[in-house]
């Protein structure tokens, strides 16, 4: 990828306080938004009794509003700044790893993959009696990976990979799990609503448990894989150089591959597939912090959180009472993003 230089240069701590305050100010914002008429300072209030332990009663708080804050509008917001950071940073990870700036997860068809993987969980039920309630996040990971591994395989070309062949193999790939998906949802009209779920992407109708599902895989994944920030460094100068430099190329990227799509796996067997997102923010913060992984993961996660929140919200805004789809958003916001990308790309 082409060298870039960051336009803002602020150390990590700098970056992580900015970004963080906009989160928790983010997530207060969307959770008063809604047809419910609730403030801000309300949100604010039971947020932080929910924190501190203490009475509601003695804050004259209405049961009501306190139970669309803390069941309905906070697990959902939060699902869907996890979702979001987790795709946020495995496009960072497969930017880096295979030095293309149009590789993420939905792109190169990963996140359709682990669609499949999620509604074959549902609909057959194989595994849950092994797997219990991590089993729809387990075939979300395997047919991820079996995704990836498809891709990488037609997009070799000789002894390299060209950015228009990983492009190419990813639409082949997106085609035919989507194809697999239209078959499942000719075959089972009973589930009909749960397989347009995961072709369209939604964090309607999620709670807690779907949250505190996801949580620590995407946590570990990501934090696994920012410990190799000084790997996907070397990366950018090419697999010999790294190689030269004592990177040990294929071990560090079959690792890193198996965090990333881990981690895709996670969001989508909890949100279907969601566009975009993994390409846009990635970008846009390495246009503003620089190539340097040791920032560009961690402030691209929480960006990407604060992307997918306000995306949802406005999914909820446009047409109120009735909802869109989170991934008719990130589309209408990714679609043009990458066709700009592609063609400057293509320049170059």
């Amino acid at each position: 990828m082409k060298k870039r230089v960051a336009l803002v240069k602020m150390p990590l701590r700098l970056w992580l306080i900015i970004l963080m305050t906009a989160f928790v100010f983010t997530v207060c914002g969307a959770v008063s938004i809604g047809s419910a008429d609730i403030s801000m300072g309300q949100v604010w209030q039971i947020i932080w009794h929910k924190l501190s332990f203490s009475s509601l009663s003695a804050t004259q708080i209405d049961p009501v509003v306190e139970a669309i804050i803390l069941e309905i509008r906070l697990p959902r917001v939060l699902l869907a700044g996890i979702v979001g950071a987790a795709l946020a940073g495995c496009g960072v990870i497969f930017q880096g790893i295979l030095r293309n700036p149009l590789a993420d997860p939905y792109i190169l068809g990963v996140s359709s993959g682990a669609a499949v993987g999620a509604v074959i969980a549902l609909l057959t039920g194989w595994g849950s009696i092994l797997f219990g309630i991590w089993n729809v996040p387990f075939f979300s990971f395997l047919f991820a990976l079996i995704a990836l591994g498809l891709v990488l395989r037609l997009s070799h070309v000789g002894s390299g990979m060209r950015t228009h062949t990983l492009i190419l193999a990813g639409v082949v790939i997106q085609a035919f799990f989507g194809a697999v998906l239209t078959f499942m949802l000719s075959q089972s009209a009973e589930r009909m609503m749960e397989i347009q779920f995961w072709l369209m992407g939604s964090v309607a109708l999620r709670d807690w448990s779907h949250a505190l599902i996801i949580f620590p895989v995407v946590l570990v994944g990501l934090f696994s894989a920012w410990l190799f920030s000084r790997e996907l460094d070397l990366f950018a100068l090419g697999e010999r150089s790294a190689h030269y430099l004592g990177v040990s190329v294929y071990r560090i990227r079959l690792v890193l591959l198996i965090f990333a799509s881990l981690v895709t796996g996670a969001a989508v067997a909890v949100s279907g597939t969601i566009g975009f997102v993994g390409l846009v923010v990635p970008h846009m913060m390495r246009m503003i912090a620089g190539p340097n992984h040791r920032l560009l993961l961690p402030v691209s996660i929480l960006a990407g959180a604060i992307f997918l929140i306000w995306a949802d919200t406005l999914a909820r805004l446009v047409l109120d009472p009735r909802e869109l789809p989170i991934g008719v958003i990130t589309a209408f916001v990714g679609a043009p993003f990458f066709a700009w990308l592609l063609r400057r790309h293509s320049r170059e």
